[in-house]
């Protein structure tokens, strides 16, 4: 009597210890650690050219080199071009001696545009996001609109033909999503990186390009200060 009493004894602590393994929740990841494991989420830039005389202008900041190119509207990546009606940009390339780190942030950098007082900070890669277009995309042609007798119409009046306007087509999500990841994978990389880097910068101007008489490129952080007027 006493074993079959201990027999049943551990029978109910060991299920009653499988039930709160049962029961227990699975540990979630917090959204900066699946941000950190999410694929593509880091930027890597844009390939440096072989030297900063590629570029339309560059400066020596002692042992480092500044490079950059104004490219207006346009947002270039290795396979695509895209545009922002809503931002400008500069391709910038830090250069330094061989095995050479830096530590590289945006906030670094800023641009004057027509010799204005205030110069525009460098914004992050998402926020191009909103405004950002693909000229290569064409949304499909809408469908010819028919009478009621089941033919097409033509381009006159009456005959029972729809004269409501088009639909507003969008692009596809996945399309979209693809050319916000190509462009977070251009735009500059920061932290520790080591040299050369390149990438994109982005700064918040709404204005036309004919308007846009100077631009000077604004550097201050651990590889020096310096300046470079770029062509608008």
């Amino acid at each position: 009597m006493r074993i079959s009493s201990l027999l049943r004894s551990v029978a109910c602590v060991a299920a009653l210890s499988l039930y709160g393994q049962q029961t227990t929740p699975p540990a979630q990841e917090t959204p900066k650690e699946a941000q950190k494991e999410a694929p593509g989420a880091e930027s890597h830039g844009l390939p440096p050219r072989v030297a900063p005389t590629d570029y339309q202008a560059h400066a020596v900041m002692g042992k480092f080199t500044l490079a950059a190119d104004f490219v207006e509207h346009g947002v270039p990546t290795p396979d695509s071009t895209f545009n922002s009606e809503e931002f400008v940009t500069v391709e910038a390339a830090l250069y330094g001696p061989a095995d050479s780190k830096v530590k590289v942030s945006i906030d670094d950098f800023s641009l004057r545009i027509n010799g204005k007082k205030t110069a525009l900070n460098s914004k992050q890669f998402g926020m191009v996001f909103a405004s950002l277009k693909d000229p290569s995309w064409e949304p499909p042609e809408p469908a010819q609109p028919k009478s009621k007798g089941g033919l097409t119409t033509g381009g006159g009046g009456g005959g029972g033909q729809d004269n409501s306007p088009p639909p507003v087509v969008h692009m596809p999500m996945p399309l979209v999503h693809t050319m916000q990841l190509k462009v977070q994978k251009a735009a500059m990389p920061e932290g520790e990186r080591a040299l050369p880097v390149a990438g994109l910068l982005f700064f918040q101007y709404r204005g036309q390009v004919k308007g846009i008489k100077t631009v000077e490129l604004i550097y201050s952080g651990p590889a020096g200060q310096t300046s470079l007027d770029l062509q608008p």
